[in-house]
């Protein structure tokens, strides 16, 4: 009984805490209701943490469900299921959740809406925590569709920004569009399997479970930003740094990852679908790691770098790798986190996004500055660090897998592997890019100095250079630094290994080429830096920078050939509506109308004229019963 309560609380709480959150006034931005709302934020997420923490050192394996209704032979259930691999992730969505509701209190002490913002965050988390804990796929795509409107709310939250609203329309459509297929694919595995529960259909064996699978996968690459469906990802950074560093470490991305690991025992007897996933995840990794490197947005790098990371993660799901695949979503929510809520601090102290206005930042930011360097070490995968040991379980994951280890197929392997491979050099290139322009050479601001900066005291900007931001925002940033720094190290812990399907590490001798490339790449980048000091080393790229700098351009291929040709076909279909579907209505009615007039104008005729035509229908009348009278 004991287990069933706090299994439901996990996600119960903060969705609980959400909804009061929701019932308060914003207020006039004065202290009574921000303390109410960051309470109620911050006593959701630490609770949620605690409810995480309780059952993962009790041990047991929490699994109950009851039934809800039925429909015809179709029965939807309230069920959870958290094993220990569900309560790592918990682990690392509460964490994450908790330390952006304090870091927000601070990014956003003069917003008036902070009170609705909090609230809407504790949402996020508990339907991210739906989707971790449901064991029923109806309430797991509850949590999914929640965590999509959510998103909507949180992107658009500044409405100062006329990029927010357009950005969050843009995320809310583009998973749409994924959606659709991941509830047909949901619908049509309920359906085979007599049943919507989770365990069940994992037991089953569905009819076309390969079309399945591949409508699963449209909404995994809506919600986790894979290629094609990923340009929403970097045009998200419009929304507070806060719910970026939110949906890039902890949930939406993370989901659509996470749904796959629980769905691979299905995933694992459809080659069609791994290779698919495999394409895909290649294609996301090279895409969103060239992407990275031509940016002067710090936001929309980090914002590419997590495109490229969840191609790692896919790519390690797609050759028979789950564990890897877990342990790089856990080490990636910790390092990503701690990358986005330091780069908020430097936004807030200079008071711009653009590396190019940034520079000769790590004197006066020193603890951001280190925050920043192992945040960036652990995304580029150098050693020791968090980073190193998840992406080293996916390389050699990989490297096995070109040997036809695994259920992919030997290209699969070699598609993945390769890639991977080239992705580390190219991590390892733009990461160091962006240490050297934001935190060396000199300021390159128009006034060649800072004009704003952190009042610690009142966190406001006031007069002065910049420094590091106030406690409430540096204390969840340096506490991000541990797990982003040793949190790889749990790879030797039997406990974890076992928890989350990761086999032991083998560090062989093939481990040192990644490193050269990490060399390289990090190399590279600093020798263009330092043959012309001040310079950004993204002119290397030449005629490709614009290429890379806009994404590959898709967002221009999906606007002329799907946004425009959509478009034209709703318009013609409006046009017809209201020229023939509209106008025959509208036409019917008229001729009622005036019909009725008629009649009404003949009921008020005179005395006279009515008795005429009185007489006139009556002799009417007889004469056509006369006539059929005789015919007859």
């Amino acid at each position: 009984m004991i287990a069933e309560v706090l299994g439901t609380a996990l996600f119960g709480v903060p969705v609980l805490f959400g909804l009061a959150g929701l019932l308060l006034s914003p207020g006039d931005g004065g202290r009574a209701p921000r303390r109410r709302a960051a309470t109620l934020g911050i006593a959701g997420a630490a609770l949620a943490l605690v409810d995480t923490v309780v059952l993962l050192f009790a041990g047991d394996t929490v699994d109950f469900g009851a039934e809800v209704v039925r429909f015809g032979d179709l029965p939807i259930t309230f069920g959870v299921s958290l094993g220990p691999s569900a309560l790592y992730v918990a682990l690392a969505v509460t964490v994450v959740a908790l330390l952006v509701q304090i870091y927000s209190v601070g990014y956003l002490h003069d917003d008036p809406r902070y009170a609705p913002y909090a609230a809407q965050v504790s949402l996020f988390t508990g339907a991210m925590l739906t989707v971790v804990a449901a064991n029923d796929l109806i309430m797991l795509l509850v949590g999914w569709e929640v965590m999509g409107v959510c998103s909507y709310l949180l992107i658009g939250h500044d409405r100062r920004l006329p990029e927010a609203p357009r950005a969050a329309v843009k995320a809310f459509l583009v998973t749409r569009v994924g959606d659709v297929g991941f509830l047909l694919g949901i619908a049509l595995l309920g359906v085979s399997a007599g049943s919507f529960r989770l365990s069940d259909v994992l037991a089953a064996e569905p009819a076309h479970l390969t079309v399945a699978l591949l409508l699963i996968l449209a909404g995994v690459a809506g919600k986790s930003a894979q290629f094609p469906l990923h340009t929403w990802l970097p045009d998200a950074m419009a929304g507070p740094t806060p719910i970026s560093a939110l949906i890039h470490a902890a949930t939406m991305v993370a989901a659509g990852v996470y749904v796959v690991f629980r769905m691979y025992p299905l995933f694992e007897r459809s080659p069609g679908a791994l290779a698919v996933l495999g394409v895909m995840a290649a294609i996301t990794l090279l895409l969103g790691a060239f992407s990275a490197t031509a940016q002067d947005d710090l936001k929309r790098v980090l914002a590419w770098s997590t495109v490229s990371q969840i191609g790692y993660m896919t790519g390690a799901l797609a050759i028979g790798a789950p564990g890897a695949a877990l342990f790089h979503l856990l080490t990636h929510a910790a390092f990503k986190a701690l990358l986005f809520l330091a780069a908020g601090g430097v936004i807030h102290a200079v008071g711009t996004n653009l590396m190019s206005r940034m520079g000769g930042l790590r004197e006066h930011l020193p603890a951001t500055f280190w925050s920043f360097v192992i945040g960036l070490g652990a995304l580029a995968g150098l050693p020791p660090l968090a980073g190193f040991w998840s992406k080293e379980s996916v390389l050699v994951a990989a490297e096995h897998a070109t040997e036809g280890h695994g259920p992919a197929p030997a290209w699969l392997g070699w598609v993945v592997w390769l890639a991977a491979l080239l992705g580390v050099a190219i991590t390892a290139w733009y990461s160091t890019r962006l240490l050297l322009r934001t935190f060396f050479g000199h300021p390159r601001s128009r006034t060649e100095q800072w004009h704003v900066g952190f009042d610690d005291a009142r966190y406001e900007r006031g007069p002065g250079a910049p420094h590091d931001p106030p406690r409430v925002m540096l204390r969840p940033i340096l506490l991000l630094t541990i797990p982003s720094a040793l949190l790889g190290l749990a790879v030797f812990l039997p406990g974890f290994r076992s928890a989350i399907g990761l086999p032991a590490p083998h560090l062989e001798a093939g481990i040192a080429f990644p490193l050269l490339l990490l060399a390289l790449g990090a190399g590279g980048a600093w020798w263009l830096w330092h043959a012309a000091p001040g310079e950004d080393p993204a002119r290397a790229l030449g005629r490709l920078r614009p290429l890379f700098a806009a994404g590959f351009r898709i967002d221009d291929l999906q606007d002329r050939f799907l946004v425009r040709p959509v478009r034209a076909f709703a318009t013609t279909l409006r046009t017809l509506d209201e020229r023939v579907v509209d106008a025959a209505v509208e036409g019917t009615g008229t001729s009622a109308t005036r019909l009725g007039t008629l009649l009404s104008n003949a009921h008020r005729a005179a005395l006279p004229r009515a008795a005429v035509a009185v007489l006139a229908g009556a002799l009417v009348l007889g004469a056509v019963a006369a006539i059929f009278g005789a015919a007859s």
